[in-house]
């Protein structure tokens, strides 16, 4: 089972880390779409972006040092609110072994990364519309994203997907992907006086923690994830689905 997880737009560049990195397997693609994006300039940078000034600046000064720029493992970069609930810091070293063998996560710039891939800072989500040769950032990645993912799938051997990535960074893969794989999408829901209710950001760390509970219980089987229970999160079996597993936890 691959589990599929969005980036972050908060990047951790100090906490100390002892990985040794690996290699982006489109390392080459992501360096081409930095020197394309760095041409663009702060102001429209921001357009793209929707994003203040300050913000687009930034991003442009790193898109323009990218290639100097100081590496580290995604894992380790990454510090929004599914990689709160991850937690790389307290993982063990056979979790993260798991976790680079099992766990993707979709990039804008780089396509698809490992935990422990090498990646510079930046900030380009999937959903842009700009592209150097499409009008989309989704177009540009093309199959591309999805035939590596059905390379490693067919290599590990289960021919299932655990979809913890959002709508915006699933595009990539999922129309190529939904016929050929076994695809389980979970629904976090909070029970509030109103009802079952999505909330963003409890969804948002819920998919971290799921990924990490199958990483820390080498979990092979989809029917294991119905153990997960962490942050008082519980299996609703009336309101799932094989595709669509619900989880509940009290507001």
């Amino acid at each position: 089972m691959l589990i599929l997880l969005s980036p972050a737009k908060t990047l951790d560049l100090d906490t100390p880390f002892a990985d040794a990195p690996t290699s982006p397997r489109f390392a080459a693609d992501a360096g081409r779409l930095a020197r394309a994006a760095a041409k663009l300039g702060p102001l429209k940078l921001a357009e793209l972006m929707h994003i203040s000034p300050a913000l687009a600046e930034l991003n442009a000064k790193r898109f323009k040092g990218f290639a100097k720029a100081q590496e580290r493992p995604a894992i380790r970069m990454f510090a929004g609110d599914v990689y709160r609930g991850f937690d790389a810091a307290s993982a063990d070293d056979d979790s993260m072994a798991f976790a680079q063998d099992h766990v993707r996560i979709l990039s804008g710039l780089y396509g698809i990364l490992r935990p422990l891939d090498a990646m510079r800072p930046y900030r380009l989500e999937m959903g842009t519309r700009w592209a150097p040769k499409a009008d989309r950032l989704v177009d540009h990645w093309g199959n591309k994203v999805a035939k590596a993912l059905l390379a490693e799938l067919k290599e590990e051997g289960s021919g299932t997907i655990l979809n913890l990535a959002s709508r915006e960074y699933y595009e990539v893969v999922g129309p190529k992907l939904l016929k050929k794989v076994r695809v389980i999408a979970p629904d976090f829901r909070v029970r509030t006086a109103k009802g079952l209710t999505f909330q963003s950001f409890t969804a948002k760390v819920a998919r971290g923690a799921m990924a990490r509970f199958v990483c820390d219980e080498r979990i092979a089987d989809p029917a294991g994830l119905e153990g997960f229970d962490r942050d008082g999160w519980r299996f609703d079996a009336d309101g799932s689905s094989p595709a669509k597993p619900l989880f509940i936890r009290a507001g």
